[in-house]
């Protein structure tokens, strides 16, 4: 079992190398943007403060999250491994998930860091915009999720870093090109 996190920025191509990730390897792809989406979409108790939050442009409590991404592990115990997306985004939350796996037996094996400037990512969410009117898309919650991003999420990379689990790979350029840079970190 091969556990992976994938790590950027909005915007950056998680959900796009995500895809391809899965195709290949079977990934089982936990997306904490997905998760909050369909509980808010189909209206669960969780979903209604996961919408209130998210509509603030606020990101969701560590408690929530890791309760949503224990629920979703425990629903694929015969999963080949796992790809999270956009999970962690604190230093708290990655030792939560790496106690969580430990416990089950498994770790994080690699994590891969998609690098992107602030202007690809926004000029990647505009053209978007145009295909996918995604609700945290929107000007204001964009700003917020962008900048959380570069001032406090990223700081979550040095502690992956420190454990020799940290790859990172140019995230412009070719679909192709960068999902061979991942399959080449993964083995």
């Amino acid at each position: 079992m091969v556990n992976l996190v994938l790590f950027g920025p909005p915007g950056a191509g998680k959900g796009t190398q995500s895809e391809k990730l899965i195709a290949k390897y079977g990934f089982v792809h936990i997306s904490t943007g997905d998760l909050f989406r369909w509980h808010t979409k189909n209206d669960t108790a969780l979903g209604k403060r996961v919408k209130e939050i998210m509509n603030s442009g606020e990101l969701v409590p560590d408690e929530i999250t890791i309760a949503m991404l224990k629920e979703e592990l425990d629903k694929n115990p015969q999963a080949k491994g796992f790809l999270f997306d956009g999970f962690p985004r604190t230093v708290a939350q990655a030792e939560a998930l790496d106690r969580f796996m430990q416990e089950n037996n498994s770790a994080i094996h690699h994590v891969v860091a998609l690098e992107v400037t602030e202007a690809e990512v926004r000029a990647r969410i505009a053209k978007r915009k145009l295909i996918d009117n995604r609700a945290d898309d929107e000007e204001d919650k964009l700003n917020k999720r962008i900048s959380e991003y570069f001032n406090k999420t990223i700081h979550v990379l040095p502690y992956y870093k420190q454990q020799g689990r940290l790859s990172a790979v140019n995230g412009i350029g070719e679909i192709d090109t960068i999902f061979q840079s991942i399959c080449k970190i993964i083995g």
